[in-house]
């Protein structure tokens, strides 16, 4: 059976807290009755030494204490809640406080030893019903023991005192109990609720229910932390699952598409439908789309290895040489559109330390995009400056410009926006995916501004050729 934690936390408080009453019970019960006894026996022993020392003062024999002082007993053992004696040296009764009960009755095996300076708890050798604290203190006649002033004090006044100090102790217990209360009812308002909401969120995602929001307002703990960081997983995960549906779908498009383009010109050719004579044409046009596919498995291929944290080959080079060569042999292209290239260095030679391979492609896919969306009779400007111990590149166009709301999704994988499919249908959508890629595996940065109708400028940032290696 699945218990709740909450459950397990009220029991292990509950059982605290009865544990600790009942060892608090028994401890503090022993200790108050033994410091009361004590206590006692010490105020009775103070009070028969008084006694004593007065009536070897004022008496000049024990038969005189006999005929004075009974009502002094009497009224000391009241306020004292005790029974006095005087006794002789043989142990007879002289004087009893409770009536003079017991007077003239003598304690069988009485010893003096047994109360004189300490106290002792019992029955007082049968002589009480009940148990009894018992002291005495010597009477002394010049150095000669007269006789005994013994107290007695039954053992149900002092556990009747016990009672009441424990009585006081168990009700701030339990007061102090329930006020602990508070602390159960904080731990399940910042702890026990929100944790159920998020078990409810994680069951809900591990369901499949990416849409699922924990709510859990105005919590700035541990636990709207953990919430939060839940939410964004679930969302995260969720545009994942777009992004791969999406993913597929482009992938499916742009591979059905030159397919069906070669299913369909060589079933022609097969069926007669396409004549001899015009082989030669449409089997370019295979070839074409034969390209295109091969084209884009590479870029698939390219962006897998550099997922899989490809192996940057770094050397250092001359970014302004290839440049200027990547410039070069796009001149066809360029006198197609009547496109000129400005190239604006601030130093004849920038050395940087990088894969060189890959930044060609970098440079190839930023400046063919540049010449794709440029207008004809146009400039294409290239730049490259050194700022803050980083050497930054800049392709700009004067073309169409990307519309505010793509800039952030020309990054994705297979993206194109209506203006790309109009201008160039043979695009794969990876090139800027594969860009983005490449500068990033060099713990570099690369940002686009745009405007439309304006044109966009890509700037990228690479690291400096390392001294030792120029």
């Amino acid at each position: 059976m699945k218990k709740s934690l909450y459950l397990k936390f009220i029991f292990g408080y509950l059982i605290f807290g009865l544990i600790g009453f009942a060892v608090i019970a028994v401890f503090s019960a022993r200790m108050t009755y033994d410091y009361l006894t004590r206590q006692s026996a010490g105020i009775l022993y103070d009070e028969a030494v008084l006694m004593a020392d007065t009536y070897t003062d004022s008496f000049n024999s024990i038969e005189d204490i006999e005929e004075n002082v009974y009502d002094q007993l009497r009224l000391v053992a009241g306020f004292l809640s005790c029974h006095i004696w005087v006794m002789d040296s043989d142990g007879q009764i002289i004087l009893d406080s409770d009536g003079n009960r017991l007077r003239g009755q003598a304690v069988e095996g009485f010893s003096p030893a047994s109360t004189t300076n300490t106290y002792v708890i019992g029955d007082f050798y049968d002589t009480f019903s009940e148990d009894v604290l018992t002291v005495s203190a010597p009477i002394n006649q010049g150095y000669r023991t007269t006789g005994y002033i013994v107290l007695h004090r039954p053992l149900r006044e002092i556990m009747a005192s016990t009672d009441k100090f424990l009585n006081i102790l168990y009700i701030t217990c339990g007061i102090i109990f329930l006020l602990s209360l508070i602390i159960l009812v904080v731990f399940t308002i910042t702890v026990y609720l929100p944790l159920k909401k998020i078990t409810v969120g994680a069951k809900e995602y591990a369901g499949g229910n990416l849409g699922y929001h924990i709510d859990i307002d105005n919590v700035h703990d541990e636990m709207g932390y953990l919430a939060n960081t839940l939410n964004y997983m679930s969302d995260e995960l969720s545009k994942l699952e777009d992004y791969q549906k999406s993913f597929i779908a482009n992938v499916s498009h742009d591979f059905r598409s030159p397919l069906t383009s070669i299913k369909g010109y060589l079933e022609a050719i097969l069926d007669g439908t396409i004549p001899p004579e015009m082989y030669d044409k449409y089997l370019h046009r295979v070839i074409s789309e034969t390209e295109r596919l091969n084209k884009l498995t590479e870029g698939m291929l390219t962006l897998n290895t550099l997922d899989s944290k490809g192996f940057l080959n770094r050397t250092n080079f001359d970014i302004n040489r290839t440049i200027k060569d990547i410039c070069a042999a796009n001149e066809g292209i360029c006198q197609e559109k009547n496109l000129n290239f400005e190239l604006t260095f601030a130093d004849e030679t920038e050395m940087v330390y990088a894969d060189y391979g890959k930044i060609q492609q970098v440079l190839y896919n930023l400046i063919d995009n540049a010449i794709k969306f440029s207008d004809p009779d146009s400039t294409i400007f290239i730049r490259t400056a050194l700022r803050q111990k980083k050497i930054f590149v800049s392709v700009k166009d004067t073309g169409c410009g990307i519309p505010k709301e793509n800039l952030k999704k020309i990054w994705d994988r297979f993206y194109k926006s209506d203006v790309s499919r109009g201008k160039d249908k043979k695009g794969t959508g990876l090139g800027l995916s594969i860009v983005r890629e490449i500068i990033q595996a060099h713990g570099e940065n690369i940002d686009v501004i745009s405007t439309e109708k304006v044109g966009s400028e890509f700037i990228f940032s690479l690291p400096p050729a390392k001294r030792e290696e120029l």
